[in-house]
């Protein structure tokens, strides 16, 4: 069998996944267009403000527009939020004072998290004196609800943390109904603080996002589903009122709080971004699949199954050896339309314990809605695949993966 011959014969096994994730990108492709217009989104809108900021329109509405579209009371998007770390960062510290406890029960929270939290003399949530525990998931990988109500019912928390998505860990990420059953189970506890998602690589994966089935508070980063490919940088906080107000107040000053914040570049590739954003996130989802299909068939063991709709972006790729991680890895940047010709070197990458590797040959850097793969290099050893702004392109990297993987 050619390669091509392999890549079709995925493509009719998913065929009928493909048609759900299509089905999903119309109804939140309709979502996105019915926030632009509940806002009246004029041309005004994209123009550039400087100094503080004071009334731009274009902030403000594009705040508004996320809210609407992600079923939130209010909504955070800026571009000075830096990263998906920095922007969870300011939600925890917004929210969080000291003496506050976390119950974070989607297991360990992503590498780059572990710093904040736990840190010593960094400014951590640790050296004000916020502790922060974690439950471990069941023996299948899910969030272990009798654990859950167990601990609330020990003691009392400020905040329950849920990471939607795997970060570097051998777990499916957690579907939209999965949430909405945490959620609900936490509140059947008397639960009344903050329930906060990392919803990072999640947004338009289902037709509902975590603050339509109970969560407080969500965020994410720009350069990842949300900003579909064009959006530069930023980041965005979304939930209710009285969170996002505490939330404000950390990213500027309490005194200011969301009055203020300038971008002299303009806001069009934000609007604009957001509106692809449902189309792009179908296209990278099932660029995810057919490349778990294609693995699954050369016997590399991948998550999630491609039984099932991804919940989110990432797919997990297992290897044997550093060597054939690596090569993996590799083949991804050789494809890439920016920096196709660089060769790949893990290194000590900020916030990480370990060397990681990334093919990230991308528009905006390291951004993960763009076709990329990384890897820490450690035991063990699992590529995460993720993104692609074009289905196409995603099937050309498969084509050239499989060209290496079985040689023709």
């Amino acid at each position: 069998m050619t390669i091509e011959d392999r890549i079709a014969s995925a493509e009719r096994a998913l065929a009928p996944k493909f048609d759900e994730i299509d089905a999903i990108a119309y109804y939140n492709q309709d979502k996105v267009l019915n926030a632009f217009r509940e806002e009246c989104i004029a041309l005004r809108h994209f123009a550039p403000s400087t100094g503080y900021g004071y009334g731009d329109e274009g902030r403000d509405a594009l705040g508004r527009m996320y809210a609407r579209a992600f079923g939130a009371e209010r909504a955070i998007v800026s571009p000075t939020l830096l990263s998906g770390t920095h922007t969870l960062t300011v939600a925890l510290f917004g929210v969080l004072r000291p003496g506050d406890k976390v119950l974070c029960i989607s297991g360990t929270p992503y590498d780059t998290l572990r710093g904040v939290i736990w840190g010593e003399g960094n400014g951590s949530l640790a050296d004000f004196g916020i502790s922060f525990e974690t439950l471990a998931l069941d023996e299948g990988g899910k969030m272990d609800l009798a654990a859950v109500e167990k601990a609330l019912a020990s003691q009392e928390y400020r905040m329950v943390y849920i990471q939607r998505s795997r970060g570097y860990e051998l777990r499916d990420s957690f579907t939209i109904e999965e949430i909405e059953v945490a959620c609900a189970r936490v509140r059947g506890c008397g639960f009344r603080g903050c329930i906060f998602v990392d919803n990072c690589y999640g947004e338009f994966a289902e037709k509902r996002e975590p603050t339509d089935v109970g969560a407080d508070l969500i965020a994410g980063s720009l350069i990842k589903n949300p900003g579909g490919g064009l959006t530069p940088t930023g980041g965005y906080i979304a939930g209710k009122a009285k969170y996002i107000e505490q939330c404000e107040n950390r990213l500027t000053a309490p005194s200011v709080g969301g009055e203020i914040g300038s971008y002299a570049y303009g806001y069009q590739l934000f609007y604009q971004g957001f509106f692809l954003a449902p189309h792009v996130v179908a296209q990278a989802l099932k660029g995810a699949l057919l490349i778990g299909q294609c693995m699954s068939e050369l016997g590399y063991e991948n998550y999630p199954s491609v039984d099932r709709l991804p919940p989110d972006l990432t797919r997990a790729v297992r290897f044997d050896t550093e060597k054939q991680l690596t090569d993996f890895i590799q083949s991804v940047q050789d494809v890439s339309p920016v920096d196709s010709f660089v060769k790949l070197e893990a290194w000590d990458m900020p916030g990480y314990d370990c060397k990681i590797i990334m093919a990230a040959g991308t528009f905006n850097a390291g951004a993960s809605i763009e076709l990329s793969a990384d890897a820490p290099i450690r035991e063990p050893y699992v590529a995460y695949f993720q993104g692609g702004l074009t289905y196409e392109h995603c099937r050309i990297a498969v084509r050239e993966i499989l060209k290496k993987l079985v040689g023709e």
